[in-house]
């Protein structure tokens, strides 16, 4: 065997065995086995989309990339610059032109033509609105926990529900509370062209994407025009990059003005914040702040790992250095993983974090998950992608969560949910605002505990979990993208009220 067959079979043997690290979740060890693949065969695309995976997976997104940038070369450029469309967002290199370049990139390339779509439909003054929803995640009642908050809240005389469920088996149940006319239609089994003419003969007046780019496969079903509004809420915090989309809601605190020619869409915006959770009655109680009885504050986070980037741990280093007996909690599904565990140990105990002070645990069911908030005093927010659910029940079990007011829409979801339930307190107007509100948290442990008390009642009287208002201020824009449309001209992207 010549040395170019033998660097070849080294290469393949990293390869598959980073293949089989990455399925069984052991993102450390499989960024590894890719980086010896790619030592022996430099330019091997595939290996360097799949140590892109990996090290996305780990936080190290501005890496993972790079790593997708180099794979697009290659002859199948689809998965990486999909990768990249999805990651992006998360990226601390990335600004909003390079978000709007790269899901552009991924746009023109990838997607079937824009076809024209149907006309709209003549109404009455008083016929209510046919609004269509798509998601491939109404099973996840953990995750659509901000949907059913506006979904249950709709008036049925207003707007005429319907659901397009991509879940395979779903047809209803969880925290969805039917009514005798809303309509499920069952989209799992179907190609986006089958299911944009399952929603077109509903005659959707309004149809509204959930998913975005957490289901890229679906984005090109938006292409056929089903609708004669195709809107974006929920889960797109940054522009599709797309032509199809009309609109995408949002609210004053997570895009600017000044930020509008970034974005493809038409952004409108709702008064407060553009989610409302509804409070989730099998959560536990809320517990005595821990610090009330060691003294020392415990941070946490309980955001998944791709969220944790170096730049956030960084942070989290200069906080607990200056935080005299100070310690964090960490818990998330990657974090079953051994290799896992010992990358963010490391990680952290680069930035001067002792292993002693740092806990680490992995995933448990919803109840024990949220649970852990039991043992945390504050919750420190991931940039420059925020939490959003994972702030939500972490201000219901009491726990204040220190965030700031980020670069791009990502970045400040927490923020629109705290201003939202009157927990400006908790924003910073900068990472070193951020590091000064944690630190000042640490040093007033009394004042930790006294706010956890009455924290929850707090945000359940706010409009955190006012899905009523934000139903009305929904309805209202969905009225004004309809009759917008029907006298073909354009929003101008401010509030409705």
């Amino acid at each position: 065997m010549s040395g170019a067959e033998a660097g070849t079979a080294r290469a393949r043997a990293w390869y598959a065995t980073g293949c089989g690290e990455t399925e069984r979740g052991e993102f450390a060890a499989a960024a590894g086995s890719f980086e010896r693949a790619l030592e022996a065969a430099p330019d091997w695309r595939e290996a360097q989309h799949n140590l892109g995976r990996a090290l996305f997976e780990l936080g190290r997104v501005d890496d993972a990339v790079r790593c997708f940038e180099a794979a697009t070369l290659g002859p199948h450029p689809g998965l990486p610059r999909a990768m990249m469309a999805v990651v992006i967002p998360g990226s601390d290199a990335a600004d909003h032109g390079a978000v709007l370049a790269a899901r552009r990139a991924w746009a023109q390339e990838f997607l079937p033509p824009l076809r024209p779509g149907p006309a709209p439909r003549a109404r009455a003054p008083n016929d209510a609105l046919r609004v269509g929803y798509v998601s491939s995640f109404f099973h996840r009642p953990n995750w659509m926990k901000p949907v059913w908050a506006l979904i249950n809240a709709h008036d049925r005389r207003a707007v005429e529900v319907h659901l397009f469920a991509d879940s395979p088996g779903w047809t209803g149940g969880d925290d969805y509370r039917a009514h005798s006319g809303d309509g499920i239609h069952s989209i799992a089994q179907m190609s986006n062209e089958e299911a944009a003419a399952v929603i077109e003969r509903c005659a959707i007046d309004v149809l509204v994407d959930l998913n975005a780019y957490s289901r890229p496969a679906r984005l090109p079903l938006y292409q056929w025009r089903p609708a004669p509004v195709v809107a974006s809420w929920f889960n797109m915090y940054a522009t599709s990059g797309m032509p199809c989309f009309d609109y995408v809601v949002g609210d004053g605190a997570v895009v600017s003005p000044n930020e509008e020619r970034f974005y493809c869409e038409r952004v409108v915006r709702v008064d407060g914040s553009y989610l409302t959770f509804t409070p989730w009655s099998a959560a536990p109680d809320v517990a005595p702040a821990p610090c009330a009885t060691s003294g020392a504050i415990t941070f946490g986070c309980l955001a998944s790992q791709y969220k944790i980037t170096p730049a956030v741990m960084e942070t989290w280093g200069r906080i607990l250095q200056r935080a005299q007996g100070s310690t964090l909690i960490l818990r998330n599904a990657a974090l079953a993983s051994a290799g896992v565990r010992r990358y963010v140990h490391d990680a952290l105990a680069a930035n001067g974090v002792a292993r002693d002070r740092v806990r680490i645990l992995g995933p448990a069911d919803h109840r024990e998950f949220i649970g852990t908030y039991d043992a945390i005093d504050v919750a420190l927010d991931t940039f420059p992608y925020s939490g959003g659910t994972t702030t939500m029940e972490a201000i219901w079990q009491g726990v204040p969560v220190v965030t700031f007011h980020g670069d791009r829409w990502a970045s400040r979801t927490s923020e629109s949910i705290l201003r939202a339930a009157g927990l400006s307190e908790f924003v910073a107007a900068d990472r070193d605002g951020y590091v000064a509100l944690a630190l000042a948290l640490a040093a007033a442990p009394d004042q930790v505990a006294q706010a956890r008390r009455a924290m929850r009642e707090r945000v359940r009287a706010s409009d955190a979990c006012n899905g009523d208002r934000l139903a009305r201020a929904m309805e209202r824009l969905y009225r004004r993208m309809h009759e917008e449309r029907t006298r073909g001209h354009a929003a101008d992207g401010s509030a409705v009220r």
